[in-house]
This record gives C-alpha cells, sequence and structure tokens, in this order.
C-alpha cells in the first residue's frame, strides 16, 4: 500500500526542485520509500528469519509487529508534511512515535541477537544487524529535532552518516545477509563460499566506521563505495549462473547486483572529484548524480529484492503451511498454482519498468514524472494483488481441509 502511495506522491506531489537532493519532494519520496514501504517488510522479515534461520525468536514481536506497518507509515506521513509544508509538528511528532516504535524493535531485536550462533552470513546479519538500526534512528531522530528546533546540529555531517548507515549499513547488509540464504534456495545459485560467509556484512559495517571522523569520512566513502562494487559484481557472477534462470524474479536479482555495482560507481565520483581536483563534474551531473544514486540502492537495490522475495517466499509459506495440516495423501496446490509465474513476470516487467523511468528522470522531469510515478504505484498496487490473492487461495484451501475432516 505504501509503495502505491509514494508512487502517487511522485506523480501528482509538488514538483519544484526535483530531482535535486535537497528538494522538499525527494526528501519526502525518500522517508515514504524506506519507512512506508520497506521498513515494515524488513523489520517483519527479520521477526520471521530469527526463529527460522537463527533458532531464536524475538520476544515481544507479537505484540510489536501489528503496529510496526501502521507505526511507519505515520512516521512517513509526519515527515512528509515537514519536508513538504515546512511544519515543525510534522518533525517533533515523527521523532518522539520513531524513538517510541523502533525503540521496542531494537531492544528486542538486540535481546534476541545475544542469543543467535554465528555460522554463516545471514546469521552473522541477524546477530548484528540491530545495531546499524539503532544508528539510523538515532541520527535521524537528531536531524529531525534540528529541524523541529529542538537543537542545532552539524547537518551535513550528520546527514552523510544517516544516508551512509542507512543505505550500505542498513538496507545493503540486510539484503546480503538474508540474500545469502534465500537466493541459493529458491534459484539455486552456488552456496556462498566460505570467505563469503566469515567476512560478510561485517566488511561493509567497518568500512564504514571510520567516517565518524570527519577528516576520515571521504575515504570512508570510497572504501565502502569499493567494498560494495566488490561484493555486486561477484553476485552478479553467482546470479548470472543461477539454474533457475527461466524464473520471472530471477531478472530482478541480476537488475539488483548491477545496481549496487553502478551506484558504488556514482557515489565515490563527486569524493574523486573533490579528493583530486584533476576533473570537474558537469553541472547536470553533479545534480543527478544523488539522484541516480538514492534509485539505484532504494529501488534497485531494495525494493526489486523484496519484490522477488515476496512473490516466491509468500507463495512458499502458503505451500509449507498447507502441506502440514492437509492429511497424507491429500492434494496441495503447489507454489505455481498458488501465485502463477506468469503473473510474477509481468509484475516484475511493470517494476523494471518503473526502475528505468526513475533512472531517466532527471533527463526530462516534466515528462517522466507522472509516468514513473504511476507505473511504480501500479506495479506495487499488482503485487499486492497477487499476495491478497494467495491469502485467499490458502484460507479456500484450509477451508476445504477443515470441511473434508
Amino acid at each position: 500500500m505504501d509503495g502505491v502511495v509514494t508512487g502517487l506522491l511522485l506523480a501528482f506531489g509538488p514538483q519544484q526542485g526535483l530531482p535535486e537532493r535537497f528538494s522538499p519532494l525527494v526528501l519526502a519520496l525518500t522517508h515514504c520509500l524506506v519507512l512506508g514501504m520497506l521498513a515494515p517488510i524488513m523489520l517483519g522479515a527479520l521477526f520471521q528469519l530469527m526463529p527460522v534461520v537463527a533458532g531464536q525468536a524475538v520476544t515481544g514481536a507479537r505484540r510489536i509487529a501489528p503496529f510496526v506497518a501502521l507505526g511507519s507509515a505515520l512516521i512517513a506521513a509526519a515527515l512528509t508534511l515537514g519536508f513538504l509544508r515546512g511544519q515543525s509538528s510534522g518533525f517533533v511528532f515523527a521523532a518522539v512515535l520513531a524513538a517510541i516504535l523502533y525503540g521496542s524493535i531494537i531492544v528486542a531485536l538486540l535481546v534476541a541477537a545475544c542469543m543467535v550462533v554465528v555460522v554463516d552470513a545471514t546469521t552473522r546479519s541477524l546477530r548484528w544487524i540491530a545495531w546499524p538500526l539503532l544508528l539510523v534512528v538515532a541520527l535521524g531522530i537528531s536531524l529531525a529535532g534540528n529541524f523541529a528546533g529542538w537543537w542545532q546540529l552539524d547537518v551535513m555531517y550528520v546527514l552523510d552518516l544517516h544516508v551512509g548507515w542507512g543505505l550500505a549499513g542498513w538496507i545493503a547488509a540486510l539484503v546480503l545477509g538474508v540474500a545469502s540464504t534465500t537466493v541459493p534456495m529458491f534459484w539455486q545459485t552456488r552456496r556462498p563460499s566460505a570467505h563469503w560467509q566469515k567476512a560478510l556484512p561485517g566488511v561493509l559495517w567497518l568500512a564504514l566506521l571510520p567516517a565518524f571522523l570527519p577528516s576520515l569520512q571521504p575515504y570512508a566513502l570510497l572504501f565502502a563505495c569499493l567494498l560494495i562494487f566488490i561484493i555486486a559484481s561477484l553476485s552478479l557472477k553467482a546470479i548470472s549462473q543461477a539454474r533457475r534462470r527461466f524464473d520471472p524474479a530471477w531478472g530482478l536479482w541480476l537488475v539488483c547486483a548491477g545496481s549496487y555495482m553502478t551506484a558504488a560507481l556514482l557515489a565515490a565520483l563527486p569524493t574523486l572529484q573533490s579528493l583530486s581536483g584533476g576533473f570537474v563534474l558537469p553541472d547536470f551531473m553533479s545534480k543527478a548524480i544523488p539522484w541516480w544514486t538514492g534509485i539505484l540502492v532504494l529501488v534497485g537495490g531494495a525494493v526489486l529484492p523484496v519484490n522477488a522475495m515476496l512473490g516466491k517466499i509468500i507463495p512458499f509459506l502458503v505451500f509449507l503451511h498447507l502441506r502440514r495440516q492437509t492429511p497424507m495423501g491429500q492434494r496441495v496446490p503447489t507454489m505455481q498454482v498458488v501465485l502463477p509465474p506468469q503473473r510474477l513476470l509481468w509484475q516484475a516487467r511493470m517494476v523494471l519498468l518503473a526502475f528505468a523511468l526513475l533512472l531517466l528522470l532527471p533527463l526530462a522531469p516534466a515528462w517522466l514524472t507522472t509516468a514513473a510515478g504511476l507505473v511504480f504505484s501500479l506495479s506495487q498496487g499488482y503485487l499486492g494483488s497477487l499476495l491478497i490473492i494467495c491469502l485467499l487461495r490458502y484460507r479456500h484451501e484450509l477451508k476445504a481441509v477443515l470441511l473434508a475432516q
């Protein structure tokens, strides 16, 4: 639902300054996408993966989970109000609610993480991912407090940390950690090597730590970009050799890896320019690079893999639960019957079209903004309808089983 709203906000919101990094609409869109759409899915995935993969349930997850989507949507709406209307009350509300909601989630995750035994990249992500989340939330609340007039900060310094840890330390690390298990499982790629399992995603976090020292921030950024480029290159090679290349969502993973490679190169350019002084980026490039980097990471590196995993994991869970609840010898619909691949293929094409339009947007904002927003909204709305169909199919099949008994 929030993905649909984000697309509509892009299509019909105030377009002044688009696609510049600090235009009100870009700031509002970023937080609608990250908080309204991605945060509930990623946090929900953590609640589910902790007991399944790490063997450790998150204490209080049943009490917290019902409030995650609603609370995140309210925070995103408050920040949107603050950015678009300049109302400090929006930042106040967002800061207070974020402290309560995400503070509760982080405490619950930290308690569960203490008992997680690290055996691979996925369990290492589950063990430590709450700390980057804590950092991103704390930095975000600090910025909201600044805009609300509570205190004065070096906004650019805090903002760079917030963005760096948000994109690389939280989103990229979590996608990488989860994909290390789910991609080999569902798309039949080679299992990650022992070096991969030992190093990731910890090396990403270590690369970002020096960024807290202002003098080292440019070098930390370049090192993180280099690591992301190498990791994404290895991922692209593994995904390209997957056995299930015919799967509708396989292409989304390819584009995801390519997006991180491109984002790493683009993000490094302004820093290389400032350090070397040997070349000057054209004005158009300087304005477009933040937009392109954000789209590559948030849409290419987060929305696409999230769409791919939802289209695979939800039908799998429906099949799994029906298999457990159906007497032996009775027919259980396969994953392909629960959610036909042709429908997933159309959804993948729609979200890839939206992704392409978003990347092209800086070339002709007046022409492409509405189209990009509407196509993105349609792609996420269609995915939502497919997941609802899965739920209805589950209830229909379960009802038939219960009546047969």
